[in-house]
């Protein structure tokens, strides 16, 4: 379910100013992962051992025109390139996938735990599925940056969400 670049920045960018008319379709986290340029939006995520920000010139090269960055980097040299520019990137990937989970009305169950979410997930997709289009986490797409990703991939298909949620530390 596509949806607009300019309605994705009235989310996470006001500001944003858009260069290009765009309709997202994926939401691109691993420059690794990249399949379909022109329909993705790629999060400059900061992790402990990247700065998504340095694969952007790459991404750019390969047609990638829209990116989610923080107030740090440096947009100068890109011409035709939509940036939202916003404090925390995990954050609007999050406020992201609220919004598209908000536009559908079927139940959405959530599983937590410590151990055995995966599992649990699959044995209830797979006995719900007699009765239920049911969309679930990819494998074990249970962190800040799985479950965004996960819900992203609801749509009208399906009537039943299935996702886990871990947590990694307090406060989370």
């Amino acid at each position: 379910m596509p949806t607009s670049i300019q309605h994705i920045a009235s989310i996470v960018a006001p500001d944003a100013s858009i260069i290009r008319t765009a309709h997202i379709e994926h939401l691109l986290t691993d420059s690794r992962k990249l399949v379909f340029p022109e329909t993705s939006l790629f999060f400059a995520l900061n992790t402990l051992s990247q700065n998504g920000h340095s694969y952007i010139k790459e991404l750019s090269q390969k047609g990638v025109y829209n990116f989610v960055v923080n107030k740090q980097f440096d947009k100068s040299g890109y011409n035709n390139i939509n940036f939202l520019v916003v404090d925390h990137v995990i954050d609007a990937l999050q406020l992201i996938a609220k919004d598209h989970r908000a536009q559908f009305n079927y139940p959405v169950i959530g599983i937590t735990g410590s151990n055995g979410k995966t599992i649990v997930k699959e044995w209830l997709a797979q006995l719900l599925s007699q009765q239920y289009h049911v969309v679930r986490s990819p494998r074990s797409y249970n962190s800040q940056i799985g479950v965004p990703l996960s819900v992203w991939e609801m749509s009208n298909q399906y009537n039943l969400g299935i996702f886990e949620a871990g947590i990694s530390k307090k406060g989370e």
